[in-house]
């Protein structure tokens, strides 16, 4: 018996394909690391009633880059959630300038999200500020990770707008 190989995500070619290889190994990195972190802080609680204090900080970091670069892999990957039964029901063309119009209105506002979360970082990184908590961590090393995550965001919004010009027949 012979599995039938699923075909990856459409692809607009190389560069984004290995724009999606490392956001996923970044990902994937990230992953391991909050479930090791988490793991080993229970582990420490429950079994040492110790704490190692950071935990918490760190893994609010990690949700905030898994969630922005999670998303990117899921509208590269078309799992993010779609109205299909509205949208189906539309003529392939209109369907493809439907398509189109919210790529350029999200590609719009990621643009400007990742502009403005910029500047904030910036702000931080020329004020010295720093994080209220046991690591003082630096803010800009935290906010960088929102100008990233709107860029790659981005990066994979125009990968999606390629994509609507090519034929139907051409994935």
């Amino acid at each position: 018996m012979q599995l039938e190989r699923t075909q990856g995500p459409a692809s607009a070619g190389p560069f984004f394909d290995i724009a999606a290889r490392i956001t996923g190994a970044a990902t994937g990195t990230m992953l391991v690391a909050l479930v090791s972190l988490v793991c080993l802080e229970a582990l420490l609680r429950g079994g040492f009633n110790y704490s190692l204090g950071f935990a918490e900080e760190l893994t609010g970091y990690g949700v905030v880059f898994m969630t922005f670069f999670g998303a990117a892999l899921s509208l590269r990957s078309e799992s993010m959630f779609q109205v299909h039964f509205l949208l189906d029901q539309w003529p392939e063309g209109t369907r493809r300038w439907l398509v189109r119009a919210f790529v350029l209105v999200a590609l719009l506002i990621c643009v400007i999200l990742a502009w403005k979360t910029k500047d904030l970082t910036l702000s931080s990184f020329s004020r010295g500020k720093f994080a209220p908590t046991v690591l003082r961590t630096p803010l800009w090393i935290p906010q960088l990770i929102l100008p990233l995550g709107f860029s790659v965001l981005a990066l994979f919004l125009v990968e999606q707008m390629l994509l609507t010009f090519r034929k139907s027949g051409d994935k």
